[in-house]
């Protein structure tokens, strides 16, 4: 299980507001977190992954990451980060930029496989398309076996045929790897698709919605 109980102020163009998370996620779980434009859903998953400091506690399958006096620095939090940029080392080949990340010569083959990239292993990741980066940084992030996975809207720069092969290729991924993930999308059918658990972050708040949310912001929006 993993406990957050964080506070951070963010300075928005309407003022400076409290971001407050009190939440608890289950081992396996797929949240997805929305929210309007700088509404704080990255700063939450950096603040997660120890990029930006932030006070309260939080707890991971029993290690405290953060409380009073004490502060994991991120290399050493088992976590997964899927940048919108992909992040990755364009010196590198393919296989290389996932054994950066974890000298394991089989998961690597094996994820590369599952994410139908294994003719690209030895290929350096600045010929790829975008779609085939994001399937790189997909895979690199879990080489690691990270205790939690975050996503900020991996796939918004890819066109959309790319974007439903992908938000398959994730559900299978998190599945096989039983991975705890939180991602930031604003696309609904997205979230649809992947998510067991619904947040939205409202006026510096996380607030969870119950799924069927999703089915009547379709339905306003078909209504428009």
């Amino acid at each position: 299980m993993i406990s957050l109980q964080l506070q951070k102020p963010l300075f928005l163009a309407q003022g400076t507001v409290e971001l407050q998370v009190s939440q608890e996620i289950q081992k396996g779980d797929f949240v997805v977190v929305m929210g309007e434009s700088g509404s704080g859903k990255s700063t939450l998953l950096r603040m997660i992954a120890g990029l930006e400091e932030a006070e309260g506690s939080m707890a991971v399958e029993g290690e405290v990451w953060l409380e009073k006096g004490q502060f994991l620095p991120p290399q050493k939090r088992n976590v997964g980060f899927v940048f919108q940029d992909f992040a990755l080392f364009s010196n590198m080949s393919v296989k290389e930029n996932l054994l950066f990340a974890s000298d394991d010569d089989a998961l690597a083959d094996e994820l590369l496989a599952l994410m139908e990239i294994e003719g690209l292993a030895q290929r350096n990741v600045s010929l790829l398309s975008g779609g085939q980066k994001q399937r790189v940084a997909l895979a690199r992030a879990l080489m690691r076996r990270p205790k939690i996975l975050l996503m900020d809207e991996p796939l918004s720069s890819l066109d959309p045929r790319m974007r439903v092969k992908l938000t398959k290729m994730i559900a299978t991924l998190v599945q096989r790897f039983e991975t705890t993930t939180l991602m930031v999308t604003h696309d609904i059918q997205e979230a649809q698709q992947l998510a067991n658990r619904l947040w939205f972050v409202e006026q510096g708040r996380v607030v969870e919605y119950p799924l069927s949310y999703l089915e009547e912001e379709i339905s306003v929006a078909w209504q428009k």
